[in-house]
């Protein structure tokens, strides 16, 4: 067992205590903002303030993004272009098939008996 006089006194704890809290408000009140002349160190991009564009660096940004829109536009229509009609004969042969495939389904489906 601890001796009394290793113990620590609360008297002196509470007023270390307090002494950190009078600190800790000090330091949360003061204002968050830095001036604006006082220089910054590294911030996440999102803190960062915002240096507008020039109208230069914003055409010049418009124009790639309209050279992308126009290159995809492209390569859809090359793409739909490409699928080419299939011939009669396939067609005429699937059709049969699924006509067969449904006559099949609703006799199997029906509730007739096949005697």
């Amino acid at each position: 067992m601890s001796t009394p006089e290793e113990q620590p006194n609360p008297e002196a704890a509470l007023a270390r205590a307090h002494a950190a809290r009078a600190k800790m408000a000090a330091a949360l009140d003061e204002d968050q903002e830095p001036e604006p002349d006082e220089p910054l160190g590294w911030q996440p991009i999102w803190k960062r303030p915002r240096k507008p564009k020039s109208k230069a660096a914003k055409k010049q940004e418009l124009r790639k993004q309209r050279r992308r829109l126009q290159d995809a536009s492209k390569r859809r229509l090359a793409a739909s272009q490409s699928r080419r009609p299939r011939s009669r004969q396939s067609r005429i042969g699937n059709a049969a098939a699924r006509r067969d495939a449904r006559a099949l389904s609703r006799v199997r489906h029906s509730t007739a008996w096949l005697w």
